[in-house]
């Protein structure tokens, strides 16, 4: 069944399609908002944590970029994934840091032990050699939006576009 107008779906539907989607490509363009209104986009590699109820994310990325300041200002983040067949998703976040020694601990071994293709060892990134490493930090993330499209339904196949809103 193709879906020419994709009715609002529930999180339950949606959460699972769009974590193995996201889990599967990986890599993310992530979208910011400078002081000024300006995008700013760059690619980051989220967790997502699915628990039946609600969704959450994490990224391994540091403190001292420009995104935590646009992120201190505007505290929301777009994520896109796109797949050479075409497979798309995107959530919608409210970010926030955490950058207790507790917080960065957890995040670190949260990447350290998910399944490949999406969990790593943080400590192949420069400068992080350690989760107190200064210039390693976690950004927590909370969809307010999530859409999941299959590239099948883009070339005019089979396939449903699922999309959730709070």
């Amino acid at each position: 069944m193709v879906r020419q107008t994709p009715a609002m779906a529930s999180l339950a539907e949606t959460a699972p399609v769009f974590v193995e989607m996201a889990h599967r490509i990986v890599w993310a363009t992530a979208a910011t908002v400078d002081d000024q209104g300006r995008p700013w986009s760059r690619v980051l590699h989220p967790l997502w944590s699915w628990d039946g109820r609600s969704l959450t994310g994490i990224v391994a990325t540091s403190p001292l970029s420009p995104k935590r300041r646009q992120l201190d200002a505007h505290p929301y983040v777009s994520f896109t994934y796109w797949h050479p067949n075409h497979d798309t998703c995107t959530a919608q976040c409210r970010a926030t840091w955490d950058l207790s020694e507790e917080g960065r601990l957890a995040g670190w071994e949260a990447f350290a032990t998910a399944p490949p293709p999406v969990g790593f060892d943080p400590a192949i990134v420069a400068g992080w050699e350690t989760p107190l490493s200064p210039t390693f930090g976690i950004l927590h993330l909370e969809p307010w939006r999530l859409q999941v499209l299959p590239g099948s339904v883009m070339l005019g196949g089979a396939g449903e576009v699922l999309v959730w809103q709070a």
